[in-house]
């Protein structure tokens, strides 16, 4: 295994995508563009409240969808019928969804972006320039939880988004309504474009039917450009006319730090956001002294990973268009992670230009300043980065980066400056069957040359009954991502899977499979480091729940010093080489039911001990109002001394009561047994204008034995969105 070059997987790599590539012009046709939509003006005022009038009669009907799950060879069995309208201020839709008997629905809660899977829901996707790559989602399910967010790599869709619109869903015995009224200054467009990308999907949980408008293949998901029909405006959409939005925000705090002992601190603060639309389809972003205290905090994990932990971005002003700069390379190199930035020094200002230029470039411009940290040590620095993507061949693209990190008002010549530069294609076949990608990075640091370059490809076949992935990975020991994640440098990693489906003609099972994947990685020298390969029976019941058993083999060849708890005991040595196996055995239970869970077990060796751990998640919701999580593991090591046997509980129940689809209350207790803290957060948001809300928000993390409260604060956040 030594002596394996990984150079070759990536040549192979490159050979696939050339001959992808060679195929793309020849079949870049539009798939579904027989399916046209006719959307004309009203005329009449339409009142937003769940009820098919008048006003609605002359509109065209989208009717007779199409199965895509269970199965994506008949027309839905449950009947859904879509109308849509428009006049100079906004876009309006309705949607009839029938159901299977009086009051046959389910969902979670009234809380907004719910889960696609575990509600009852119609959703339609917008893509106004047709691109097949990025646009816009909105929806809601049966009880009325509107859902929207940006759309991004053909077929994903970025929930943090938020903009301004209005829903009414009103239940029948027979069905429910959804109506919406959705600004045209809420999204963005080309002037003059007469023909944008949409369609229209409904999820059923009780018949566990999944259905859309303009047919999409199984093995995709609803969302998925690529299949999207045509919206022709028998008269061009208006002019958004001028789009400048201010949404300043005020608020009062306490906070206390018990541990050191101050002084309970209060808080008074103002600032805000504006969003002036330079274009209609080209937005400039501000920021003045931003505050993140009603973001929801991130779920805890027990961490026995060598290496440094990702977690999501979820402030509001770095989400638009926000694919441009956090999804530029892979999920383990990604040279710009907005996350580092006002991680330990407070955010000033900042601007952000994102967009598109015409249906072929995109653009996104970001320059931050932050200022000093509290405790003097983490310096004001400045954050600058350009990104540019080009389409070609229908839907892939080009992609260039520059990133710019300074530090300001310092005299500290190593910490002074770190920049990126990058370039990626990113190939996307008309169908969706091929995708992947090329990578090119380099970084600039000083003190530092040579080794300084990051080489990635892949490329992925899907169908419906086979899956296959190839992967090749080179980060230079001196790369550097200075705001950036990448917590693993100076190695090569392969990485292939291989997925085969089969599909019972009855009975209970719905599809099974058998799944083979691995990660080879090597220094740079090409020598093994460690590896992990794992073999995964998968089956789906036609109930949509799910059973996998995996084996899987481990070997690790430490090249830092490791300590396998990861409780700060004495290290295992660099060189020292480990190997074990693993079974893992999941259960994922309908998400029909009332009551749903996960049951996952795992036992096998682990750094020439053993390792048991038991997890499981377990929901109940009493719709719409309520809803209760619990999400726990334990995990029980058996090491040779000094570790010796540790046993970590994690535990997290949480609970989100939605009084209204305007008035939120949230609390989340997380219980950590590895770091031994308790962290309580507590939320209350009312929606009292959309998009502008009031919180009430209370946090501490506290030490459970014997228990003593490490800090606490009580916020209290007013919000308002003003359309200039």
């Amino acid at each position: 295994m030594n002596k394996v070059n990984p150079y070759i997987f990536f040549k192979i790599e490159l050979l696939i995508l050339a001959i992808c590539l060679f195929r793309l012009p020849a079949s870049a046709q539009k798939k579904n563009s027989a399916f046209q939509y006719h959307i004309r003006k009203t005329t009449a005022p339409i009142t937003i409240d769940g009820v098919m009038d008048e006003a609605w009669h002359s509109a065209d009907s989208a009717a007779n969808f199409f199965m895509v799950m269970p199965m994506d060879t008949s027309r839905a069995k449950l009947h859904t019928e879509v109308r849509m309208t428009f006049d100079n201020n906004n876009l309006y839709i309705i949607a009839v969804c029938y159901t299977a008997g009086p009051g046959e629905y389910m969902v979670e809660s009234l809380k907004r972006d719910f889960a696609f899977q575990k509600n009852d829901n119609f959703i339609f996707f917008l893509d106004p320039f047709d691109a097949r790559t990025d646009g816009f989602s909105f929806g809601a399910n049966a009880a009325g939880a509107q859902w929207d967010g940006t759309m991004y790599e053909g077929g994903k869709v970025d929930l943090s988004w938020d903009n301004k619109w209005i829903s009414v869903v009103k239940n029948y015995p027979d069905k429910w309504v959804f109506e919406a009224a959705i600004p045209f200054k809420s999204i963005r467009y080309k002037k003059g474009v007469g023909q944008w990308g949409i369609n229209f999907s409904r999820n059923d949980l009780i018949s566990t039917e999944k259905s859309s408008w303009a047919p999409v293949p199984r093995q995709f998901p609803t969302a998925s450009l690529a299949y999207t029909g045509l919206l022709v405006w028998d008269e061009l959409p208006p002019d958004a006319g001028t789009n400048i939005s201010l949404i300043p925000y005020a608020l009062t705090g306490l906070s206390k730090d018990y541990i050191a002992g101050t002084k309970t601190d209060w808080k008074k603060e103002i600032g805000g956001d504006a969003k002036i639309g330079l274009t209609s389809s080209l937005n400039l972003d501000l920021t003045v002294n931003p505050d993140f205290s009603q973001v929801d905090v991130d779920q805890q994990v027990v961490n026995l990973n060598r290496y440094e932990l990702f977690f999501p971005e979820k402030r509001q002003f770095f989400l638009e268009n926000g694919d441009l700069f956090a999804n530029f390379g892979y999920a383990d190199i990604r040279p710009f992670f907005s996350r580092r930035i006002g991680l330990n020094a407070p955010i000033r200002f900042g601007a952000r230009l994102t967009g598109k230029l015409d249906k072929d470039w995109r653009v996104g411009l970001m320059d931050i300043q932050t200022g000093t940290s509290n405790d003097a040590l983490t310096p004001a620095q400045n954050y600058g980065v350009l990104t540019l993507q080009r389409r070609v061949f229908g839907r892939s693209n080009i992609g260039f980066m520059f990133i710019n990190k300074d530090a300001t008002g310092t005299s500290t010549p190593g910490n002074a400056y770190n920049r990126n530069f990058g370039m990626e294609y990113n190939l996307a076949s008309p169908s969706n069957l091929w995708t992947g990608k090329l990578l090119g990075l380099k970084s600039f640091t000083p003190g530092l040359k040579g080794h300084d370059l990051v080489a990635a490809a892949h490329v992925q076949y899907l169908s419906k009954y086979w899956t296959a992935y190839l992967q090749d990975e080179y980060v230079g020991k001196n790369y550097t991502a200075g705001v950036g994640y990448v917590p693993r440098v100076g190695y090569n990693k392969i990485s292939p899977l291989l997925l085969h489906n089969f599909f019972p003609k009855g009975g209970d099972v719905l599809i099974h499979g058998i799944q083979l994947t691995s990660n080879y990685y090597f220094d740079e020298n090409f020598k093994r480091t460690d590896n992990e390969s794992t073999l995964a029976y998968i089956m789906t019941l036609r109930n949509k729940s799910t059973f996998t058993i995996s084996g899987i083999d481990t070997y690790i060849k430490l090249l830092v010093p490791f300590d396998p708890t990861n409780t700060g005991k004495t290290p295992l040595p660099i060189g020292s080489q480990h190997h074990w196996n693993t079974v893992d055995m999941q259960f994922v239970s309908k998400p029909q039911a009332l009551f749903t869970y996960l049951l996952e077990g795992l036992h096998g060796g682990y750094y020439d001990g053993y390792r048991t751990s038991l997890i499981a998640q377990l929901g109940y919701r009493f719709q719409p109002y309520v809803n209760l999580f619990v999400n726990s593991s334990f995990n029980d090591l058996r090491l040779p001394q000094p570790y010796g046997d540790t046993q970590f509980w994690l535990i997290g129940p949480k609970a989100d009561i939605t009084l209204s689809n305007t008035l939120y209350f949230t609390t989340y207790v997380q219980y950590n047994g590895q770091v031994k803290n308790i962290n309580t957060n507590v939320r209350l948001q009312w929606r009292y204008k959309p998009a502008s809300d009031f919180f009430i928000v209370y946090g501490d993390n506290s030490i459970p034995s014997p228990y003593t409260v490490k800090n606490r604060q009580l916020v209290v956040k007013w919000t308002y969105w003003c359309n200039l």
